[in-house]
């Protein structure tokens, strides 16, 4: 008989497999690589994504682990999403995300001018202008491209979707930040070495087990939802990796783990286990169905529409308010009143966001 899970500890094991709760992460990589990587197109909220899941980090931490250390990239990956991911990982990332989500821009960079000419006249001329660990800016590539003689057009989005084109072809990455926040972009290869090809079903199973790792308990769908793959692929990534696999019965239907984590799945604890995660965190956006984390008479207060997901205060694997920083202040505003013991793990998070921001932070409850 498959272990049956209540809501309550469904919500707690999702929190756990996250990093959110139970021990922490080993520093800026073991938590990308235990949470199946990090959102990144909220500079920011990637940072905090990081905090949530380690313990006594500062973002001077993080800012090395990407820039210094290379021991983390940027680059577009599922989804066709900007991700943080282990830099040991970035070639068998990129060679199976490329063939995948590149067909499905086509549409868009042809209505940007960027025809297949165009960008493979950019492809073979930025590894010289980005030769010797160069770092430019988006505007300032365009404009070097420009002068290579492949005239990018730099209106709208048009350099936003050059340089995610010749992500996608394993050519570049992103870099360092610029002290102002700006990002550069830099060769890929340069950036992290060279890697082998992988057996594109090596690289599915793999990417399926760190999604059942880092989201479980899931489902197909939920990996479909959080990988963007195509649904050929997403159907042979699952084939590979369900021998390892164990299910376990939940009121939304069954439902699939790691091997024996089954046996291990943690109970829901006496005291509230509270994390407040910052905008586009993988926590929300790893599920097609958000309603087990997020009841849907409070969904559009996170997830308005639009592409926007909002920082979320999550108690127990439940999200029980929304927060934002203005300032010093950071301001929740629960669906709920929240108890003394909450409200206590609420002010304590707060600090710990100023602690590792290095910044004065004081709690404020709408």
């Amino acid at each position: 008989m498959p272990t049956a899970l209540s809501p309550a500890r469904l919500r707690v094991a999702r929190m756990h497999a996250q990093l959110l709760a139970g021990p922490p992460a080993a520093g800026v990589v073991g938590a990308v690589r235990g949470a199946a990587a990090v959102q990144a197109q909220d500079l920011r909220a990637s940072w905090l994504g990081v905090r949530a899941r380690t313990s006594g980090l500062t973002v001077a931490d993080v800012r090395r682990a990407v820039g210094e250390e290379r021991s983390v990239i940027r680059t577009w990956a599922m989804r066709g999403t900007l991700h943080m991911v282990p830099a040991a990982d970035a070639g068998w990332i990129t060679d199976l995300f490329g063939p995948a989500l590149l067909p499905r821009f086509a549409r868009r960079r042809a209505e940007l001018w960027l025809d297949d000419g165009l960008c493979a006249k950019a492809v073979d001329a930025l590894p010289d202008i980005l030769a010797g660990g160069r770092a430019l800016t988006r505007s300032d590539l365009v404009a070097a491209l420009g002068e290579a003689g492949v005239p990018v057009p730099t209106e709208g989005q048009a350099p936003a979707h050059l340089t995610l084109y010749a992500a996608l072809r394993g050519v570049v990455c992103r870099g360092p930040d610029t002290e102002g926040g700006e990002a550069t972009y830099v060769l890929l290869r340069d950036w992290v070495g060279s890697w082998e090809p992988r057996d594109p079903d090596v690289a599915l199973a793999k990417l399926a087990r760190r999604h059942v790792s880092g989201y479980g308990p899931t489902r197909p769908e939920d990996f479909a939802a959080w990988s963007g793959l195509p649904a050929r692929q997403v159907r042979r990534a699952w084939e590979l990796v369900a021998p390892a696999l164990t299910e376990v019965s939940t009121a939304s239907g069954p439902m699939w783990v790691i091997g024996d984590a089954a046996d291990a799945l943690p109970d829901v604890p006496a005291r509230p286990r509270v994390r407040l995660i910052g905008a586009y965190d993988g926590y929300l956006l790893g599920y097609r169905d958000r309603s087990e984390v997020l009841p849907a008479e409070h969904a559009r207060a996170v997830t308005p529409g639009g592409g926007v997901l909002h920082p979320a205060v999550v108690v127990d694997g439940r999200v029980v308010a929304r927060w934002r920083r203005a300032g010093e202040a950071v301001r929740v505003e629960p669906f709920a009143a929240l108890d003394d013991g909450t409200l206590a793990a609420v002010a304590a998070e707060v600090a710990d966001i100023g602690r590792f921001l290095g910044a004065d932070t004081r709690l404020e409850v709408a």
